[in-house]
């Protein structure tokens, strides 16, 4: 199974400091804390949203120049 990637700018990083992302489906969601873990998922129900920081510690974030 390929793990699922999220590209986000630099700028985004440090902008975006509440949101986070489903690693199963991808859904983004709002009012997360960065180092958040494990949150269920509105979309799929899964408890699978992480906080963006979190995720760049577990490596499922690509910092690209633009988006």
């Amino acid at each position: 199974m390929k793990k699922w990637m999220l590209k986000v700018a630099e700028e985004q990083m440090l902008t975006d400091r509440d949101r986070g992302y489903c690693i199963y489906c991808g859904e983004e969601a709002y009012g997360v804390e960065p180092d958040a873990r494990k949150y269920e998922c509105e979309a799929c129900g899964k408890e699978g949203v992480y906080g963006l920081e979190e995720m760049l510690l577990m490596g499922r974030v690509e910092i690209v120049e633009e988006v």
